[in-house]
């Protein structure tokens, strides 16, 4: 059984699907690192709606791929960017989102941590951002998730140097019910955050989120890091307050960054765990149990898919997470809310598709298989 895949020329080549998945089964608990999936939201194919309407979203389908994360011990890192949180899903839908799936990971025992920004505003003044902010983080905590403090576009524009964002993240912390994890996302995920914390310099940048954090740090349980530079984050990792975690947000370098040195470790928030959910889990366990190298021997080999992924433009990275989810079984369609299905190429596709499956991440090859003809036929490619 073969596949015919195009490449970047638009050349056919021909690919040989794996006929077995790899073995991967819900054991225990994750012990020695605290790992969250950043999960994607399933778009309901039936709704009559446009790339800027408001998104319909599939709440069973959305709900299940939360349990399939919950039951093999991870996380869930709600509403964040891999959510499509500004890219197709306002904050009317994210509200919607939080309160259900707070809701399910309470049913079903779950963690779940949610994310707060201020999507309900386009542009506003500091006051605005910081209601903006309180609106968000009121809603979670009633929720009884954890918060998740993410940068926000408005802040952005509305900050006039570093001694805004110290204000703005320091009345927040104050009035924090719980402590909250702080997300620092670099411009190659969203532009509109060039310049956050005061500076485009990313070491002045660095100085200005350890000082707010350094001012708050019982009403801090972690940072996320998303800049796709490991030295960095080993860097502010090193500087952290006693106590207070660094959750990698590097789909480039996560392997290194979670099994650490011997001056400490990071934990994970990543959106490629969205895919890669049950064997990164198989992975921490094996990391459970003091086995470093059996741990980057499953986990190291996913980082070229990773990279594949989050190519540039990265912030389409999100296609191609919702595209996998497709081919594995996840849900019926490659349907995304904001028509973003369209963001990456024929080519991207196929390669990605090569590589999930050379891992093994496809529970029924053969219906990924079937599922990738399926679209390489509706693009022209005959079997």
């Amino acid at each position: 059984m073969t596949i015919q895949l195009p490449d970047v020329r638009g050349a056919l080549r021909t690919y040989e699907p794996r006929t077995e998945p790899l073995a991967l089964t819900p054991g225990a608990p994750l012990a020695s690192r605290t790992v969250f999936s950043a999960a994607h939201v399933v778009a309901d194919p039936f709704a009559d709606v446009s790339p800027d309407s408001a998104a319909a979203v599939d709440w069973d389908a959305t709900l299940a791929f939360r349990r399939h994360l919950w039951s093999h011990g991870l996380g869930v890192a709600e509403a964040m960017d891999t959510a499509q949180r500004g890219m197709g899903l306002d904050w009317a839908g994210a509200a919607e989102l939080i309160r259900r799936s707070a809701a399910e990971a309470k049913a079903v025992g779950g963690r779940i941590a949610c994310g707060v920004g201020t999507d309900q505003l386009t542009a506003g003044t500091l006051a605005e951002v910081r209601s903006a902010y309180e609106e968000q983080l009121a809603l979670v905590e009633a929720s009884g998730a954890q918060a998740i403090l993410m940068a926000s576009r408005a802040l952005a524009a509305a900050a006039r140097g570093p001694e805004d964002y110290v204000e703005v993240y320091g009345h927040l912390l104050r009035q924090a019910s719980e402590p909250v994890v702080l997300h620092w996302l670099g411009p190659m995920f969203d532009p509109a955050l060039e310049g956050y914390w005061g500076s485009s310099d990313l070491d002045a940048a660095t100085d200005t989120f350890l000082e707010v954090i350094a001012a708050h740090p019982d009403k801090v349980d972690g940072i996320k890091v998303s800049l796709l530079e490991a030295q960095r984050e080993i860097d502010i990792r090193r500087r952290l307050p006693q106590g207070v975690r660094c959750y990698t947000g590097d789909d480039f370098n996560y392997p290194e960054l979670i099994a650490g040195d011997e001056q400490g470790f990071s934990h994970a928030l990543l959106g490629i765990f969205d895919p890669l959910g049950p064997l990164a889990a198989e992975a921490v366990r094996v990391l459970d149990t003091g086995d470093t190298a059996g741990f980057r021997a499953l986990l190291d080999p996913t980082v070229e898919l990773s990279r594949h992924l989050f190519q540039k433009p990265t912030r389409f990275y999100k296609t191609g997470v919702v595209f996998l989810a497709w081919l594995a079984g996840h849900q019926s369609h490659f349907t995304m809310v904001g028509g973003l299905q369209s963001a990456r190429s024929l080519p991207h596709f196929a390669r990605a598709y090569e590589l999930a499956d050379g891992l093994g991440l496809f529970p029924d090859p053969k219906l990924a298989e079937e599922r990738m003809k399926n679209l390489l036929a509706l693009y022209g490619v005959t079997q």
